[in-house]
Order: C-alpha cells, then structure tokens, then sequence
C-alpha cells in the first residue's frame, strides 16, 4: 500500500477519535438539558415535522463478545412484555409532547436482538407505535436482525407490519474469529434466513461485517466478503471492531494479543474496499458500501446522504425519536439519550417520569461545525457557505485543518478536499474542530482511528 508512512506520520495509527455519528460526540452530552428543554424542543416543531422513530430493544440471549452496545442478557421471555409496554408508554409521553400532526417516515427496530421478542410482542410493539404515531406514511421499516435468533413467525410478523429493509448481523464467518469474539454463526443459517428475507419480498438486505477482529487474517476475510457477496446484499456495514474493554467488560475475553495490529487493520479495510469496489459497489463515507441502485447510494450521488446514530442513511427527517433504554432522539435544537439502565428507565416510566439521562443543545456554531464534520463524513470534502466563512471560530479551525494537514488536503478558500490516500484520516482531521472540550482529554472513550 502506498502513503502508509504519511498516514504513520500523521498519527493515525496511534490516533483515538470520535466515530461522529454524532456533532457533538456523546461523551460531550451533560444533565444539564433536562426534561423541560425537550420538552420546548417538541412542542416547538412545526405542524406536519417529519419525524423517524427508532427503538432499541436491549436484551439478547447470548452476549456477543465483540459487542460494545448497551445489552443484557437474558435466558427466559419475562422482561420483554414489560419492556414493550414501556416503551410504548414512552412513545405515548412523547406523542403528546409534539401537541400537534406529525407525520412519521421512517421506523427502525435496534438493539440489542429486536427480534428476541417474539411474534406476539412484535405485533404489540407495532401495533401500538401505530396507533400513536401512525405508521401509515413510514416509507421505509428496518430492522436489525440477528440470524441465530430469528425465525418465520418473527419475520412474518414484521411483514405483515411494513418490513422494507432487513439488517443482518455477520460479522466474520471463519470459525475461528468466531470462536474468538463469542459469535456462532454458519453461512448455511445466515443463507436460510436471507432466503426467507426474500422469500418475504423484502427487498433491502443489509449486512453488517467486522474487520480487525482476533486471528482475522488477509485470507479469512477475503473468504467472509466472497461468501457475503454470493448473498448479494444491497448494502454492507464494514465496520472496524473498536476493543475497548474497560468500556465493555465481556471484551476482556477476547484475546487481545490476536488482534491485528494498526497497520494490518488499515491493510484489511483496504482489501474490503477493494474487493467490494470491484464487485460495483459504491463506498459510502468511511465504511459503508452500497449498490450503485440502492437508495443509500443515489443519497450519496445527489448529495442528500446524512450520518446520525443510525449511521449512514438517507433519512432526511429533522427528528429522530429514540425510545427505550440508551435512546438517542435528535432534534433540530439538540441531542437527548435515556437512561441506559433498564431497571433505571423501567422505574423513571412506571413513575410516570421522564427516562431523559443527559444532553446537549447545539448554539450557532455548533451547527455550522457539525455541518462541516458531516459533509467530510459523508464526502471527505467540505464547502463552506458565508455563514461558515464569516465565523471567525469555524474559519480559524478550518484554516488549523489545512496547516495541520498540508499535503493531505486542499483548500481553494471555499472548499476543503481531503486527498485519496488520505481518506484514513477523516475522522482525525474531523476531530480537529472538537479540540475545545473538557470530554477531550479522556481519549480512551474513543476508538481506534483504524
């Protein structure tokens, strides 16, 4: 690979920074936004906001190792009645906290394992969002899928409520990466399920996939895209696994002296992208790959791609609601996430209280820094409009980007273009104009920049 010593030289290889599914990242949220604060952000929203609901579902009944998500385990069915019926006591609270129409556009399930619940908590969960929210106008309805727990009733269920896009978890299908990071899953499974996905006539298929895993090698993870892309899916996650166990403790069983190193992990990504690139596959952001057909990439094309917790989308909806324990809603004025303990959120929800943990409310120049972070996410170059050029606070770090970063970026006084060989660095080079918070100096609550 070439310009591997420019990007050692400028760090990356050391580098711990924000994934930015977010501007601010969340380790910049504070309990000083409270329950009252979103509240006026919903009551504020114009008559007719097109709103996307996301829901997370924690429980899982094996506890993948890899996995640095908010989960618990759970061996038997008794928690998830209760938690469907709060969570659709939330999304009550919440409806009437907007007061007025709104019209609902996109829905996703996440976790967690949505499809742990079974096909009558499925049909309560959705019956219920529909008849608070209407889900008659949702256009598209994902979900998040794990194939070892899954099956007809389930999917069916889902189906019949307006499933469109189904994302199934893979990881990495060598038996020994599996082995490593707690995750039994055979191609002939994941194959079954594909084929009742389509059988379902569901269209959108996504897959999610992992590099820089324990004993991932070259060999094996060009054996796990060929078997990926024999599926066919619309869409690929090539996500790098992030080992952050004084984070997530189930992570200290993986074997951290079988993980690749820096350089490898940059040497894997790019024989994923080379192989996907090859296969007609359009590159998305930093990690995402799509069909040239897919919605995701004429989102890219035209320009209309956004990045949020979700990851990369082309929901363009202003409000993202997030109900359930660790939720992350989003508005226009600002982030809110609920509490992440979910015998904490249980007790705030039977007491007829708020599940609001913490916060953030963006000012003016927040907004335009997210915007620039977003547009170097989604494209790896950023324009800047007047309002941009005219804060002094945005110009100066941009300018900092372009002394700091010479010969890997170009600015013509408007538009800051980050070169090909540098890509890698998006994320450091983003991570540029979030240097003026206290949240900064604690690195380890970020992952590796590779």
């Amino acid at each position: 690979m070439k310009h591997v010593s420019d990007l050692r030289r400028h760090g990356l290889f050391d580098a711990r920074v924000p994934r930015f599914t977010s501007y601010p990242p969340a380790n910049w949220f504070s309990e000083e936004v409270g329950a009252d604060c979103v509240r006026t952000w919903q009551s504020t929203a114009p008559k007719d906001a097109e709103i996307s609901l996301y829901v997370h579902i924690p429980f899982c009944r094996r506890l993948c190792w890899f996995c640095a998500c908010r989960t618990q385990g759970t061996r038997n069915d008794a928690p998830l009645a209760p938690y469907v019926d709060r969570v659709l006591a939330e999304a009550r609270a919440t409806r009437t906290g907007f007061g007025h129409a709104v019209r609902t556009r996109r829905l996703h399930l996440g976790g967690g394992t949505p499809t742990i619940l079974t096909a009558a908590l499925l049909d309560r969960l959705l019956s219920g969002l529909d008849d608070i929210w209407d889900l008659s106008t949702v256009d598209e309805f994902s979900v998040e899928v794990d194939p070892t727990d899954v099956g007809p009733k389930r999917l069916a269920m889902l189906r019949q409520h307006g499933l469109s896009r189904v994302s199934l978890g893979i990881q990495d299908f060598d038996p020994q990466v599996q082995k490593a990071i707690g995750r039994a899953q055979s191609r002939a499974l994941t194959a079954d399920v594909v084929a009742q996905v389509r059988d379902l006539g569901v269209q959108g298929l996504n897959f999610d996939l992992l590099y820089g895993l324990p004993f991932q090698t070259r060999t094996s993870l060009a054996q796990t895209l060929q078997a990926a892309l024999d599926m066919a899916p619309a869409r690929i996650a090539l996500f790098g696994y992030a080992h952050v166990p004084w984070m997530s403790k189930r992570q200290s069983l993986i074997p951290s002296d079988a993980l690749p190193k820096p350089e490898h992990r940059l040497a894997l990504f790019d024989l994923a992208r080379r192989t996907l690139l090859g296969q007609g596959y359009v590159q998305i952001g930093i990690d995402h790959f799509a069909r040239p057909d897919d919605a995701l990439a004429q989102a890219f094309f035209d320009k209309r791609l956004t990045r949020s917790f979700q990851g990369y989308t082309d929901d363009t909806a202003p409000y993202l609601i997030g109900l359930g324990a660790s939720a992350i809603s989003t508005y226009p004025q600002g982030f809110a996430q609920n509490i992440p303990v979910t015998g904490k959120y249980a007790a705030q929800i039977d007491a007829d209280q708020p599940a609001l943990w913490r916060g953030y409310a963006l000012n003016g120049v927040d907004h335009l820094k997210a915007d620039v972070v977003a547009q170097m996410m989604c494209y790896h170059a950023a324009t800047l409009s007047d309002a941009h050029l005219a804060d002094p606070t945005v110009l100066s770090a941009v300018l900092h980007i372009v002394e700091r970063f010479k010969e890997a970026v170009s600015w013509d006084g408007k538009t800051l273009t980050i070169a090909r060989w540098a890509h890698p660095l998006v994320r450091q080079i983003a991570g540029t104009l979030t240097t003026d918070h206290p949240a900064q100096a604690d690195k380890r609550t970020y992952s590796a920049a590779i």
